[in-house]
C-alpha cells in the first residue's frame, strides 16, 4: 500500500497559464498543499485530488474518458466536475476546486462538493445484504451513496468488519502492511451510516417468499430487498494430511493471522500447493519473511494455460530468482508433520504448508432456498435471481457476459462493482450490468493487470518482452478482443478497459 507524498509541482490557487495545456493530459500540481490535478476538456477546465482514494496512485498518469478520471493502478473512476466517486476499488470521492479562468490563467476556487443524490425511483421498506466482503460492503456504501434512507443490515460471519481482502496475501502477509491498514470502513463509519453490521453471524435459511432469512444463532430478519453476496471458499484438497494444523488456506484475515502465527512460532520452510495467482503471492510474501519456499503445482509452467508459455517462464523466473524453488508438474499425495510427499515419491520440506488451488462458489443457501443455480447464482443483467426482490453480487453471481455466455468471475473489483450494481437495481434505477472485469496481481515489485475476460482457447497477441518490465498480451476470440493483460503500461491497459466498455454498452 502506497502513502501520500509531498505535493509538487504548480499552485493552482496562485494561478497557472494554461497555453499549450493538452486535451485530456491531467497536469499535476496542487492547491497549496493538497495534491491535484488540472485537466482540460474542451473550453472547459476541472481540478481534482491527485491521489487516488484506494492506494494514492498518481491521478496525472491516468486516463481521462469523457468527464472522468481513471486511477492508472487500479481503475477507480471520478468524476472531473466533482470529484464523485464513480467506480470502485477506491472507497471516497477525490476534493475537488472550482477551476477559474481569468486572463489565460486558471485559479483554484472555492471547494465543490459532489451534490446530494437524487431521490431514488424505488424504496425498498428495507435492505438485508448477507455476505460482508467486497459486493456487500459496496452493495451498503452505495445504498446510502444513492439515496436510501431505509434500515440497511449487512450480515457477514467473519468476527470482523469488511477488510481489504486482497491485501491478505500481499502486503499484510508478507508483513509490509499493519493489520489496522485492512478495514474498508470504521465502526464509527457503519454507525455514522445507520447501516447495521452483524459479525460472526451465518444467514442458514431463506424464505423468499415470506421475505424472511434465518441465522444459526437463532435471529430471523424481515427484508424488504435482499441480496446475496456469500462469495466464495477455499477448495481443500483430499489428500492425507490436510487437516493438520500446519496446513492453511488463504480467504480471511484469521487465515492470514494463522500463517503469519506459524511463521512467529519459528517455521522456516514453507510448500506452497498451487501456482495460482494467490498461491505466487503468498510465495512472494513468505519469502520476504525470510522462510525458504517451495512451490508444487501440476503445469509446466505457472498459469500457461490462459497466459501462454513466456508470462508462465517470466513469472516462475521471476520467483526463482527471489528464492523460490518450484515442483512443477507434480502434485502432493500426502502431507506430512515436517514434509510434503509428491507423486513421484520425491517430498518437500515444510514445516507450514498454504494450500492455493481456487475456490468454490458458497451457494449453499441459494440452493437450499431453490434458486436457479449455473456454476453459481444465476443473475439476469440487472443482477436478479430467480427469486423475487432476492439480487445476487460478486463471486456467487452468474451474470450475462457481452458475447452471450454466462460469467462468474472471482475479482475483487468486478464483486465491489457488482454490489453497486446490485443496489442501484434495488433501488430502481434498471440498469445493466456491464462493466469490464479487472484484476491486479502483485509478485515482489512486479504488478500485472488485466482486463476483460479471456478463456484457454484464445488467440494470444503478444508485444514486448515481460523481463523488460513493458509488455502487453491482448487475447482475440472469433477476431475480437476480448481480454488485455499488461506489464508497466498502466495507460494502455485504462483505454483497452474504455475500449470494451464503448463495444459493449
Amino acid at each position: 500500500m502506497s502513502e501520500s507524498k509531498q505535493p509538487v509541482g504548480p499552485d493552482f490557487a496562485a494561478g497557472f497559464a494554461v497555453e499549450g495545456m493538452r486535451d485530456a493530459e491531467p497536469v499535476a500540481g496542487r492547491v497549496g498543499e493538497v495534491p491535484a490535478v488540472l485537466v482540460k476538456r474542451g473550453t472547459r477546465f476541472y481540478l481534482v485530488g491527485a491521489e487516488c482514494t484506494h492506494y494514492h496512485a498518481p491521478l496525472a498518469e491516468g486516463l481521462v474518458v469523457g468527464d472522468t478520471i481513471r486511477c492508472p493502478w487500479h481503475h477507480a473512476c471520478f468524476r472531473l466536475t466533482d470529484g464523485a466517486l464513480l467506480g470502485p476499488p477506491a472507497l471516497a470521492d477525490l476534493p475537488c476546486w472550482r477551476a477559474e479562468l481569468r486572463e489565460g490563467r486558471v485559479y483554484a476556487g472555492e471547494p465543490i462538493a459532489p451534490g446530494a443524490p437524487t431521490r431514488p425511483p424505488r424504496n425498498p421498506v428495507s435492505v438485508l445484504i448477507v455476505g460482508a466482503g467486497a459486493a456487500g460492503e459496496a452493495c451498503a456504501t452505495a445504498l446510502r451513496r444513492n439515496g436510501y434512507d431505509g434500515a440497511v443490515r449487512l450480515i457477514g460471519d467473519e468476527a470482523g468488519a469488511p477488510v481489504d481482502r486482497p491485501n491478505l496475501s500481499k502486503d499484510y502477509l508478507a508483513g509490509q502492511a499493519p493489520e489496522d491498514w485492512l478495514p474498508l470502513r470504521t465502526d464509527d463509519w457503519f454507525r455514522d451510516q445507520s447501516i447495521e453490521l452483524h459479525r460472526n453471524t451465518r444467514v442458514v435459511a431463506l424464505d423468499w417468499s415470506g421475505r424472511r432469512v434465518c441465522c444459526a444463532d437463532g435471529q430471523a430478519f424481515d427484508y424488504g430487498a435482499l441480496v446475496l453476496a456469500t462469495g466464495c471458499r477455499p477448495r481443500r484438497l483430499r489428500v492425507p494430511g490436510f487437516d493438520q494444523p500446519h496446513v492453511h488456506v488463504l480467504r480471511t484475515t484469521a487465515d492470514a493471522r494463522a500463517i503469519i502465527a506459524a511463521v512467529e512460532r519459528g517455521a522456516r520452510r514453507a510448500c506452497v500447493i498451487g501456482a495460482s495467482f494467490i498461491g505466487l503471492e503468498v510465495a512472494a510474501s513468505l519469502r520476504a519473511r525470510g522462510l525458504k519456499v517451495s512451490v508444487v503445482a501440476p503445469e509446466a509452467r505457472p498459469m500457461e494455460t490462459l497466459f501462454g508459455a513466456r508470462l508462465g517462464e517470466f513469472l516462475r523466473d521471476l520467483h526463482q530468482r527471489h528464492g523460490v524453488t518450484f515442483a512443477l508438474g507434480r502434485k502432493p499425495t500426502a502431507i506430512e508433520p515436517q514434509r510434503v510427499v509428491l507423486d513421484d515419491g520425491a517430498s518437500l520440506p515444510a514445516e507450514l504448508v498454504v494450500a492455493g488451488v481456487g475456490v468454490e462458489p458458497d451457494v449453499e443457501l441459494a440452493r437450499a432456498a431453490g434458486l436457479a443455480l449455473d456454476r453459481g447464482v444465476v443473475v439476469d443483467e440487472r443482477l436478479r435471481t430467480s427469486a423475487p426482490e432476492v439480487y445476487a453480487a460478486g463471486d456467487i453471481a452468474a451474470y450475462p457476459g457481452p458475447l452471450g455466455e454466462r460469467l462468474r468471475i472471482e475479482h475483487w473489483v468486478v464483486a465491489q462493482r457488482q454490489g453497486v450494481a446490485a443496489a442501484r437495481n434495488l433501488l430502481g434505477w434498471d440498469e445493466p450490468y456491464r462493466a469490464v472485469p479487472f484484476f491486479w496481481s502483485q509478485h515482489y515489485d512486479v504488478t500485472l493487470a488485466f482486463v476483460g475476460h479471456a478463456r484457454p482457447g484464445d488467440a494470444r497477441e503478444e508485444d514486448g518482452d515481460p523481463r523488460s518490465g513493458d509488455y502487453a498480451c491482448r487475447f482475440v476470440r472469433d477476431g475480437r478482443p476480448v481480454a488485455l493483460l499488461t506489464l508497466g503500461r498502466d495507460r494502455q491497459s485504462l483505454a483497452f478497459e474504455a475500449e470494451l466498455e464503448t463495444s459493449t454498452a
